[in-house]
Order: structure tokens, then C-alpha cells, then sequence
């Protein structure tokens, strides 16, 4: 039995080290994201992004805003609004990213986390996110709790 538990304990670290490496800004051998960091100073724009849902849409989670669109360099406050009856989330990341954290929520649904780049929300919350953004690409906001993004909760995050 011994022989067992530094296994579990390897295997547990292993996978929840992604995200312990995304929490303070920084992705996988610790550089800076891509997609830029927690803002600093003032913000120069607000942009809301309401999550919910639609039964009877063939998209059932949806973010009102299709897409999102920022330059490099920007540093935007992000109102994010739960209006739906059920918990969702907002996470920007690199879509690769962003597959391997769905697959990760998909194993430990239940598991939270504090991610600069991230917010979780019951119904009826409100949160913001202060970021600047980074390099010049295509990115990812999603909501990456099970189903969700199946069910439509996604889109584009370019930066020019």
C-alpha cells in the first residue's frame, strides 16, 4: 500500500500542474501567456460579456458576444454577468489550452481553481477581470465546465 500512495500523489500532481502554472500568469515554463497578463494601470475600455442559457436553441450555453476583439498592448476591464440559471465560467486562453483544461474539468468537475484569465459564477453573479493584452493572435473564451462548450459556449479572442 505504500508503494501506492507516491504513485496517486505523482499522477495527481502531474495533472493538476497546468493549472498551478496558468494561476499566476504565466503558462508552462514560466513565461508570460501569449494572451497577455492581469492589467496594470487603467483600464481603457469596459466590455460586458453576459453568459446564460437558450433551451430552446440549438446552442443551449451561449455568451452574448460572439467574439472578442482587442490590440496588443490594451489593457480592457472585463465585466463578466451570469444572467443564466446555472454556474458557468469565462476563460481566456490559446484554444490548446483551453482543450487540455476542458479535459481536465471533464476528469474533476468539481475542482476549482483561481486563474487570473478565469472567472466562475453562479446565477445572478458578477465579476471582472482586468487584463492587458499580450501578442498579436488568435485565442479562445470558452466556458470549460462539462457540456457547456459542446453546447456552444465559445468563441474567438483576437488580438491585433
Amino acid at each position: 500500500m505504500k508503494t501506492i500512495r507516491p504513485i496517486l500523489a505523482l499522477v495527481l500532481a502531474s495533472a493538476l500542474a497546468p493549472l498551478s502554472a496558468m494561476a499566476d500568469g504565466t503558462h508552462g515554463g514560466g513565461h508570460k501567456m501569449m494572451l497577455g497578463e492581469p492589467g496594470h494601470g487603467q483600464a481603457t475600455r469596459t466590455v460586458k460579456v453576459v453568459m446564460t442559457e437558450d433551451y430552446d436553441a440549438e446552442n443551449v450555453y451561449i455568451f452574448d458576444q460572439k467574439e472578442l476583439n482587442f490590440s496588443a498592448g490594451e489593457t480592457v476591464r472585463l465585466v463578466i454577468v451570469n444572467e443564466g440559471e446555472e454556474v458557468h465560467e469565462f476563460v481566456m486562453d490559446t484554444a490548446e489550452a483551453n482543450a487540455e483544461h476542458k479535459a481536465l474539468m471533464e476528469k474533476f468537475p468539481e475542482m476549482e481553481h483561481d486563474d487570473p484569465n478565469a472567472v466562475r459564477l453562479e446565477p445572478g453573479e458578477e465579476a471582472e477581470i482586468i487584463w492587458t493584452f499580450g501578442e498579436a493572435g488568435t485565442f479562445e473564451f470558452a466556458c470549460l465546465l462539462p457540456g457547456h462548450y459542446e453546447a456552444g459556449m465559445h468563441g474567438p479572442l483576437t488580438i491585433n
